[in-house]
């Protein structure tokens, strides 16, 4: 991973992706979660489908996971449930399927509107950033020291488990069970959750995420 600058202006060519769902969107509370979606296509958690500007995103039951492919280079796409949590803890199954490593896919929290929220990102090459999309910056402001490397990334096509939290004003990432970096922000107090991804370099990115799940802290 070289650079993860995704402006401001790449963002707004994704506001559908703030969007809810259909009218009728069930709980997804169970098995003592604050939210959970394990993506089996039983129940309409909230989540937006889309295909607009190079950017899919869809829910796929026979696999039991929403997937997002991103194919022009700079371009983020996500999408989220349309909730509101403060403090939480998010973990979910992110793989990387196909498409170019250098990439950035992750989990938002604390989710005002598509330029105020949280993200935690890893990259297919093995890096790590957590940044913040706030209103009057024209791209994303890095929490931590803008990309790190880490050796707890399954690099390439793979699959990693992210357990974020978003406590008070410190916001952590593990990345398959190993804590990699706290930092501080008190920006944002609460908000919406969600998952995205981009892709840097020609080529088709595909995450597929699985098992999506907030608790209390």
């Amino acid at each position: 991973m070289r650079f993860w600058l995704l402006g401001l202006f790449l963002l707004l060519c994704l506001l559908p992706a703030c969007s809810l769902g259909g009218p009728t969107v069930a709980e997804c509370n169970t098995g003592g979660a604050l939210f959970f979606d394990n993506f089996g296509g039983e129940q309409n958690c909230g989540w937006r489908e889309y295909n607009e500007s190079g950017v899919v995103v869809e829910i796929v039951p026979e696999t039991e996971v929403l997937q997002i492919s991103v194919s022009q280079p700079g371009q983020i796409g996500w999408t989220n449930p349309g909730r509101d949590f403060d403090n939480v803890i998010i973990t979910t199954k992110a793989t990387q399927v196909s498409g170019p490593d250098n990439n950035a896919y992750g989990v938002i929290c604390r989710y005002q509107d598509e330029n105020n929220f949280y993200v935690f990102l890893i990259s297919g090459d093995g890096y790590y950033a957590i940044g913040k999309y706030q209103t009057g910056s024209p791209q994303i402001i890095y929490l931590t020291d803008n990309y790190i490397q880490s050796d707890a990334i399954q690099q390439g096509p793979a699959l990693n488990e992210l357990r974020v939290s978003c406590v008070g004003n410190e916001l952590g990432l593990q990345i398959n069970g190993v804590p990699v970096t706290t930092v501080v922000d008190p920006t944002f107090v609460r908000g919406d959750v969600g998952v995205g991804a981009s892709v840097f370099d020609p080529g088709t990115a595909v995450i597929q995420f699985d098992d999506f799940r907030v608790l209390q802290p």
